[in-house]
């Protein structure tokens, strides 16, 4: 059995239907490459099968997770493409399985953009589906192989990323859930930046809140398309300590509670586990908070939201994308 879907350049390709899972391959080339800033270079990628590339029901990726495979010098990629539309359950096994030097590194990024195909009308050509992706450069000597990967892409290089479905239905790797929320409280450091433009691009024009993000210099402010009741906050943190100023600011913006404290939330060992906890319930009317980065100032920020403002925990949503001085795993 086979499925009909419309290919990025407007003619119909086939994908087999065999098992439908959640997350598929996508075997992509870079298209452009873009200095945002001193730290932030956007990469463009595009492919045939984008069209199949996963979202939620609004078409937006918001915090979407994806995983970026990294290829070894002198090998090429992992050959997982041949799978359509579905992954096998031990797939990541297998790839583990491989000899490291060939088969390349894995690390998990978020969308920063997906833009779909537009097909060929009323004598205008036909628009490739893109997907954008934007990399954190280190200039000290630090970056990680995705970065250096990145600092070095160039138009033709190819890519592969493994990421949602859209046969699928639901969307995995999707976050952020506001609910009811009326005030947003959105915070991070520089990985959690391509996450937080995004979702603020999502937000309705009666959205209000703030965004508070940190990133290594003034160079790294970006301009971001927000609501009118949303304000941006932005904080160089040059050569402080890493999340002081996230941390400064979301006490100073949300005053603690004045009689009652709030529940001590369980304690999590940042250097044995990852620090991610996306509530299951939804959030009530009131404040929701976004908080993702470095997991040391991301857990400091939960426990004052939750213990000292006294907010209810399925209201915060908090993932620490790194952790200090770790190489967290793909």
């Amino acid at each position: 059995m086979s499925a009909a879907v419309e290919e990025q350049n407007g003619e119909v390709g086939t994908v087999q239907a065999d098992e439908i899972r959640p997350i598929r391959a996508f075997d992509l080339k870079v298209s452009a490459v873009a200095q945002l800033s001193s730290h932030f270079r956007r990469i463009t990628f595009r492919g045939d099968d984008l069209a199949l590339f996963g979202a939620n029901a609004a078409g937006q990726t918001l915090d979407l997770r994806i995983k970026v495979m990294i290829p070894s010098p002198g090998h090429a990629l992992p050959q997982l493409s041949h799978i359509r539309g579905s992954l096998q359950n031990d797939w990541y096994t297998q790839w583990r399985a491989l000899d490291e030097s060939v088969r390349g590194v894995m690390r998990t990024y978020t969308v920063r953009a997906l833009r779909r195909a537009v097909p060929a009308a009323g004598g205008r050509p036909a628009v490739p589906a893109e997907l954008d992706v934007d990399f954190v450069l280190h200039l000290d000597g630090g970056s990680g192989p995705a970065a250096e990967w990145a600092a070095a892409a160039a138009p033709g290089d190819p890519m592969m990323i493994i990421g949602p479905c859209s046969r699928w239905g639901d969307c995995v790797g999707i976050e952020y859930a506001p609910g009811e929320g009326r005030r947003m409280l959105l915070v991070g450091d520089e990985t959690a930046v391509p996450a937080i433009a995004a979702i603020l691009e999502s937000m309705p024009e009666h959205a209000t809140g703030h965004a508070v993000l940190e990133v290594p210099t003034a160079e790294d402010f970006l301009d971001l398309a927000v609501p009118p009741g949303v304000e941006v906050r932005w904080f160089a943190r040059g050569e402080k300590p890493h999340g002081q100023a996230l941390v400064a600011d979301v006490e100073a913006l949300i005053a603690p509670a004045a009689c009652e404290r709030g529940e001590e939330p369980e304690d999590v060992d940042i250097d044995a586990s990852i620090l991610w906890e996306t509530p299951a319930a939804s959030p009530g009317h009131g404040l929701y908070a976004w908080l993702a980065g470095e997991a040391a100032t991301i857990r400091t920020l939960r426990r004052y939201l939750v213990r000292d403002v006294g907010m209810d925990r399925n209201a915060v949503a908090f993932m620490g994308y790194w952790r200090k001085g770790q190489a967290l795993p793909g």
